[in-house]
């Protein structure tokens, strides 16, 4: 595939001039940058519909596991904002997390841990 570059006059032109200008290098990177935003922009807005009879259609179709998972989503980010608006310190949900435990619903009762004794009776039991 270098093969391609290496022959191609237009390449070793375009590698002298950024080379040798730090001016064209910068417009260079400029129009490169500007070019891709502007073909990434068009692409987003082009596939990006907000057709409301498609979007009813969806959530009138979705499976029921789709849509309980979207409320309990919306639920967990609502108690997440929050707890933000009340600034309260969220660290220990990132600590659950890394510990395997759950957050639960009771107030003041924020980790509780997974349930351990279900996995050492299983396996009392299966011996």
């Amino acid at each position: 595939m270098s093969m391609l570059w290496e022959k191609s006059e237009t390449w070793r032109w375009l590698v002298r001039k950024t080379r040798d200008s730090k001016r064209f290098f910068f417009a260079f990177a400029t129009v490169c940058g500007v070019v891709s935003g502007v073909i990434g922009c068009c692409v987003m807005q082009l596939t990006n519909t907000r057709n409301e009879q498609l979007e009813a259609h969806l959530r009138h179709s979705a499976r029921p596991e789709s849509t309980m998972m979207g409320q309990i989503n919306q639920e967990r980010l609502a108690e997440f904002l929050g707890e933000l608006q009340r600034n309260e310190d969220t660290n220990d949900r990132y600590i659950a997390a890394l510990r395997g435990e759950t957050l639960t619903r009771k107030p003041y009762v924020r980790i509780q841990p997974l349930q351990k004794e279900n996995n050492e009776e299983t396996s009392k039991d299966a011996s």
